[in-house]
């Protein structure tokens, strides 16, 4: 029987394995949107007084206070924003506002979502974004800096 228990561990061990790679791949990972998940949005970032209007793209971060990946990220975001006048950041504390947490599904911060000028949802991103990912993304869409 103890062969059959050492079976059993080196199993779950594998699937713990398997599981905490994939989870790594996709943390901070950006997703495409789908066509109904960007309509939800759209009228969600609007009760929110996001105006994606006013910069070619519009980050919204939804963070918590006790969240240190969403301090890094929100930190990253500004050094981005100083150099890069395309850029908007919005900042939404996601416990003063769990209606629109359920409505976006947002399941862990930091979360951030990416609109463009037009207020189409590019993208989002659940957990501290990639720096090299996250500034890509802006230069692709906001333009390079100075």
């Amino acid at each position: 029987m103890s062969g059959m228990g050492a079976a059993v561990v080196v199993a779950a061990l594998a699937v713990t394995a398997v599981a905490a790679w994939w989870l790594r791949t996709r943390d901070g990972a950006l997703r495409s949107p789908g066509a109904e998940e960007d309509g939800v949005a759209a009228s969600v970032f609007d009760r929110l007084g996001v105006r994606p209007g006013e910069a070619d793209l519009t980050v919204v971060q939804f963070s918590t206070a006790f969240c240190a990946p969403c301090r890094a990220t929100k930190a990253r975001l500004q050094q981005l924003q100083a150099t890069r006048p395309g850029l908007a950041v919005v900042q939404v504390d996601a416990e003063s506002h769990l209606d629109e947490v359920r409505e976006l599904d947002v399941r862990r911060t930091p979360t951030l979502f990416y609109l463009g000028r037009d207020g189409e949802l590019i993208g989002r991103s659940s957990g501290a974004p990639r720096p090299d990912e996250l500034t890509a993304l802006v230069d692709a869409h906001a333009g390079a800096g100075t």
